[in-house]
């Protein structure tokens, strides 16, 4: 049998592997504080059995993520907060901290500061905890106020967001959309670290970039299996001469 079906092969995964990257890209062009997915492939020669490296076989190399940053929109709203400029806010999830870009916090049944997605979002000393009946106000260092709604002239601070701000070759993304430090510990607050309040990040997806992309990925699958459909026919080929020999 032709290797050259086992090259099709490897090929045509990637290329529905890529697409799958695409498509959750084109998923979250709208949410805020995403990061564009990336991913790449590279030729590896078929060594093995005798034979010359006549063959190559495709590995994808991921790359992580795109992180240039996205364009900051004013919402307005008082627990809504962008990064502007580098740096990351710190939340807790089931496996340790994690650092995000999104910034549409809301306010649990219990008083705690959270994400959209029920993540914990962290202070310098703790989770943070908001009054009932309180405005908050979160400043430009992140220290985050609340004044009393039945006495306007009383403001108290609650605590400081963790702002971090490690380096991007640190960094992983997760399957959840967050990132963390590749080695697993959490990363120390960086005091230069600056927010923008009642503002949010959008999505650095670029939606033209990306659907150019998934019908370039579309027409190199269809490539291969071409490919693999040309192989079985070489193969059918083959045999009937062989039969006649």
């Amino acid at each position: 049998m032709d290797r050259l079906i086992y090259t099709a092969m490897t090929g045509a995964r990637h290329m529905m592997n890529k697409q799958a990257t695409v498509a959750h890209n084109l998923a979250n062009a709208s949410t805020p504080g995403f990061r564009a997915e990336l991913a790449s492939f590279r030729a590896v020669p078929a060594f093995g059995g005798g034979t010359l490296p006549t063959r190559s076989f495709v590995v994808q190399q991921t790359t992580g993520a795109d992180l240039s940053p996205g364009i900051l929109q004013a919402t307005g709203r008082d627990l809504d907060v962008a990064v502007n400029g580098d740096g990351w806010m710190t939340v807790q999830t089931p496996t340790g901290e994690a650092y995000t870009r999104n910034g549409s916090f809301e306010i649990d049944a219990t008083g705690l500061l959270k994400t959209r997605n029920g993540e914990t979002v962290m202070g310098e000393n703790g989770p943070i905890t908001i009054p009932e009946n309180s405005k908050v106000i979160i400043a430009p260092d992140g220290t985050v106020s609340a004044t009393d709604l039945a006495n306007p002239t009383q403001t108290n601070q609650l605590g400081r967001l963790k702002l971090v701000n490690p380096a991007a070759s640190e960094l992983e993304k997760g399957s959840d959309g967050l990132f963390r430090q590749r080695n697993g510990d959490p990363a120390q607050p960086d005091a230069t670290v600056k927010l923008a309040g009642g503002m949010l990040e959008t999505s650095n997806v670029n939606s033209v970039d990306q659907l150019v992309d998934m019908v370039s990925s579309q027409r190199q699958y269809d490539m291969q299996i071409q490919m693999l459909q040309n192989a079985d026919t070489n193969a059918r080929s083959a045999a009937q001469l062989i039969q006649f020999a």
